[in-house]
């Protein structure tokens, strides 16, 4: 027996603002869930296949670094998905693409979520 990675769930002050910039970002779809007493947004892949985004929100402000965060692949060029993914909301927080380990640029996203852009080409 073993178990699967069904979703990766973000606290959030404004889940539908947060799940729309990862919408763009994966260019996935994006919908809101009705849970009676607990609406979340769902962001996954149409076919859905492999784990989902989900948001909810919760009145508790991001106070420190995550302890998990996503690793992100561009299809084409990382400079272009780097200015791409920053027009959404996203800011750069450090740059690792000429560093010693590296290859990859540190962001968050517009509620300080913290995610990795690897190198894609």
């Amino acid at each position: 027996m073993s178990s699967s990675i069904l979703n990766v769930t973000f606290d959030c002050a404004d889940a539908a603002s947060v799940a729309q910039f990862w919408a763009e970002v994966t260019r996935w779809p994006c919908s809101k869930q009705e849970m009676p007493g607990n609406p979340y947004w769902l962001v996954g892949e149409p076919d859905g296949a492999g784990p989902r985004l989900v948001f909810v929100n919760v009145p508790e402000a991001k106070t420190a670094k995550n302890r998990v965060h996503l690793d992100l692949l561009p299809e084409g060029s990382q400079a272009e998905e780097l200015a791409r993914i920053v027009s959404l909301g996203a800011r750069v927080i450090q740059d690792r693409r000429q560093t010693r380990p590296g290859g990859w640029v540190v962001m968050v996203d517009p509620e300080g979520n913290e995610f990795d852009l690897e190198g894609g080409e």
